[in-house]
């Protein structure tokens, strides 16, 4: 049986009628873009999050960006973490600012708020938690962080829109709607996805909300005319299109996630030398990625077993940012970030795609069991 990382195809086929008809209605209209279906989809974004402004960009990586501009980083430090995607760092380096590094929580993979803190110096202007595999960070601890620091809270959620923690009232609060600032993106991988790249930055503030529509076109307000320096970063009217018509099944998509999710931590629990994700209390994961560890330095080993057997996975990370040849010159040494490199070592994501059948699940828990002598 062949049981792929991901299949975009199986997703397609249920909702192919609708997305055509969004993109028709973008080609007959001949505004490509930004325009009102850009206008649209962040207004539909604005209402699913509970959040007072969405502002469509080109990439997640440039929401990240606008972000940084947004709270004028340049020049600054940033503190974040060395488990993630690249684009994280690389944004701030980008904007001119300096990341700083602290280390992960081992059990949620996600930015400790005390090692956060720790990091914070007189030249901190944003602490940048990601809220990685699809489970939110601390934002409780991380928000009274940015308070004591008088600091920017920009929340990286590439991979969790949709997520949701408790908050002290036991009310649910959503990616997005917290921090200062929060970045999603909307790569073809993601829960929600596009045929393309495209971006949001969300925000509750309406002056922090205009600087980024500023910026996103080339720092003006008006066409011609620029207050600074800013990038073409706007998004395209097809995406828009294709993800509007896509929205309302984003959290179908996430449920399904979970379930899958939830098989896997019954049927592999109790194996020696295999760790399941940590969903904390209080928490609900969007299941971007279903991450275990594997001890003992069999990781590599089980991968191999997984392909020859039709399974695909993936190592999200290789290798922590602060090893990175390209942040050598930020001085950080192998040993620092102790839980960050260990996960490097360990993890491993296996298929949780909504569209995943009983016998393709049960194939991926089978195939792990067998390796394990289980």
């Amino acid at each position: 049986m062949n049981v792929p990382l991901l299949d975009l195809k199986e997703q397609y086929r249920g909702i192919a009628d609708d997305v055509m008809r969004a993109i028709q209605s973008v080609v007959e209209d001949q505004r490509f873009i930004l325009g009102p279906v850009v206008d649209e989809f962040e207004h539909d974004v604005e209402r699913a999050l509970g959040v007072k402004h969405a502002v469509g960009c080109a990439s997640g990586t440039d929401a990240l960006l606008l972000a940084l501009r947004a709270f004028d980083c340049p020049g600054a430090e940033v503190v974040t973490t060395p488990f993630t995607f690249f684009a994280t760092a690389g944004t701030i380096h980008n904007v001119g600012a300096r990341p700083v590094f602290a280390d992960i929580e081992p059990d949620t993979f996600n930015l400790d708020p005390a090692a956060a803190e720790a990091a914070v110096t007189g030249r901190t202007r944003a602490v940048m938690p990601v809220h990685l595999f699809g489970q939110m960070a601390d934002m409780a601890a991380f928000m009274a962080l940015g308070r004591r620091c008088g600091i920017a809270v920009i929340e990286d959620a590439a991979q969790a829109i949709g997520a949701r923690q408790r908050g002290a009232d036991g009310a649910w609060i959503t990616t997005g709607t917290l921090g200062d600032a929060c970045a999603f993106s909307f790569f073809p991988t993601k829960n929600l996805g596009a045929f393309g790249d495209a971006g949001m930055t969300v925000t509750n503030d309406d002056a922090t909300a205009e600087r980024l529509r500023k910026l996103r076109v080339h720092g003006g307000r008006q066409m011609y005319h620029h207050e600074e320096v800013g990038y073409n970063s706007r998004l395209d009217a097809l995406q828009a299109a294709v993800l509007a018509a896509k929205l309302p099944h984003l959290e179908a998509w996430s449920a399904a996630r979970r379930r899958h999710a939830a098989f896997y931590d019954e049927a592999l629990a109790g194996i020696g030398g295999l760790a399941t994700p940590v969903v904390r209390d209080g928490n609900e994961s969007i299941v971007n990625q279903y991450t275990v560890r594997v001890l003992d330095g069999k990781r590599d080993a089980l991968r191999d077993h997984l392909t020859a057997h039709g399974v695909g996975s993936s190592v999200y990370y290789p290798v922590p940012l602060h090893l990175q040849e390209c942040f050598a010159y930020l001085g950080y040494r192998e040993g620092q970030f102790p839980e960050s490199e260990r996960a490097c070592r360990e993890v491993l994501s296996i298929p949780v795609y909504p569209e995943l059948t009983e016998a393709q699940t049960g194939h991926v828990a089978d195939t792990i069991r067998a390796f394990f002598g289980a």
